[in-house]
This record gives structure tokens, sequence and C-alpha cells, in this order.
């Protein structure tokens, strides 16, 4: 059973990244955990000046909260009713990273899926930045949606990579089951302008090929003076679905996360984006 989170802040973005996500593993018995971690919201209000006054503000958010999920969850029954698909619900006091990391140790969590932004849905830049941090820090695979992306199946999913990190075979577990679910063509991208491979990158790739045996994985080896323009010009030529990245130091995914404006470099995804991490859980 695949255990997955999908974080809400009950804005639009979150509900259409909550249908992805029930559309994506349809055919996979999951058990959906949706969260509303609240504490921003709290502590963000300039009226709350006293104890008092935040413990009774506390009190309100949180039934605010519960009233909204469970409207929430009777509108997925209505529009989702799947056999394979459990739900729970859940309101927790704690800044967003903090309690989605707590929750995938608590439950083993396979997948965080959200969207790219939340209520205030800045179309001037790619990612917000509650889920900025949570694809930077959160020590699981984490997949973000765009904003107002229709579900597609993924057939084509473009993965660059450079080889040089140990891939952990569980997070390439969790591509290998949407690939062999949708028989999808996943194009591993290597940006170099030298086609030889070192021992380790032959050893890398030997494990992430091994890994992904059951699934058609084809290799490209490009030279591109710039990997944002690399990435961007493969997503339309190969007409991908899915974007796959590792969030490592030292990694293709770090000189993008990790720059103090994601957007000047130009990666304005269109498609969902699958953030793998290579950290220790």
């Amino acid at each position: 059973m695949k255990k997955i989170i999908v974080p809400t802040d009950f804005s639009d973005n979150a509900l259409n990244a909550l249908h992805y996500a029930v559309e994506l593993f349809k055919y996979e018995r999951c058990e959906f955990f949706i969260m509303h971690a609240y504490a921003d919201e709290v502590y963000d209000n300039n009226s709350v000046i006293s104890r008092e006054l935040l413990d009774d503000y506390k009190a309100s958010v949180l039934q605010t909260s519960e009233n909204a999920l469970a409207a929430l969850l009777k509108k997925l029954a209505e529009i989702s009713p799947n056999p394979r698909h459990t739900y729970k619900t859940m309101s927790r006091f704690g800044n967003l990273v903090d309690e989605t990391n707590e929750l995938v140790d608590e439950q083993n969590i396979d997948v965080v899926i959200m969207g790219t932004r939340g209520k205030t849905d800045d179309r001037k830049i790619t990612f917000g930045s509650h889920t900025l941090q949570v694809l930077k820090y959160v020590k699981c695979p984490v997949l973000a949606i765009p904003s107002g992306y229709n579900y597609i199946r993924p057939k084509t999913i473009l993965f660059p990579t450079d080889f040089r990190l140990p891939y952990k075979r569980r997070e390439l577990k969790v591509l290998q089951c949407l690939g062999k679910s949708y028989r999808s063509v996943i194009h591993c991208l290597y940006v170099s302008k030298f086609e030889k491979l070192s021992i380790r990158q032959e050893d890398n790739k030997a494990f992430l090929m091994d890994t992904l045996k059951d699934t058609d994985v084809k290799i490209h080896i490009q030279d591109f003076d710039d990997l944002t323009a690399a990435i961007n010009t493969s997503v339309d030529d190969y007409g991908a679905q899915m974007l796959v990245m590792i969030n490592s130091r030292h990694s293709y995914l770090e000189s993008i996360l990790y720059q103090s404006t994601i957007d000047k470099i130009g990666l304005h995804l269109k498609v969902p984006f699958f953030v793998m991490q290579n950290l220790s859980r």
C-alpha cells in the first residue's frame, strides 16, 4: 500500500493537486493523509496581542480547519469514489515542513503531493514559498503540481541526471511504479560535452537501469551550455508530462532550488515536478 501526504491550504491549487494525486495512483492501493498545518495562520494574525487571545484564535482556526477538511473529504468521496483508496484528515499546529517531516517518519510515507503555489497564486513565480521549502527540506519524494494543470497520464517522463549520485532504491521504486502502471517512456537526460562516463557514473547508471528494469528507459547525452535551457527544451521536445529530478548537494536540482530567486533562471514548469530526495531519512 502506498502512503501519500497531500498538504492543503484549501485553495483551488491545493484541491487541484489532490485531484491529480488520486488520479495518478488510481490503480494502486493507497492511504492518503490530507493535512492542514495552521501555525503560520495563527501567528501571522497581527490582531492577536495576548496569550489569551492567541489560545482563543488557535481554537477557532482549528475548528475552521476541521470543518474545511470534513467538507473536502465529502467532496472527494463524490468525485473520486475509489475502493482502493482510504483517507485520513488531520489539522496540525506547526509549520508545514516540520509537520510533514514528522508525519513522514510516523507513517513511513512514500510521497508528498502538493500544488506549486497556494492561496496567493502569484503567477510571476514558479513555486510558492511553502512548496519551495517542502521541495528543499522534506526527507521524502515530493510531487509538485502546477496551478491549473489538468491530469494527463504520464506517458513520457523526463529525468535529467548526471549519474554522479547514488540513487535511493525506495524512491526509484515510486518512479518505477508510475512508469510500469502507465507504460511510460523515461528519458534520462545527461547534459555533458563528453559521452564517456566515469566508473562511478557507470555503476550508478547500472543501478538505475536495474531498478527501472520493468520500464522503458532511454538515455540521452546532449551538449548544452545552460542546464535549465536543456531541461525546458527537452520537456517540449519529448512532450514530457512529468519532470523528475534529485535533490541533493552538488546535484542538478541544487543549482535550481538553492537560487535566491528561482524564477530568474527560467525554469517555469508547466508539468508536474517529481523531486526525489538523496537525503538521510
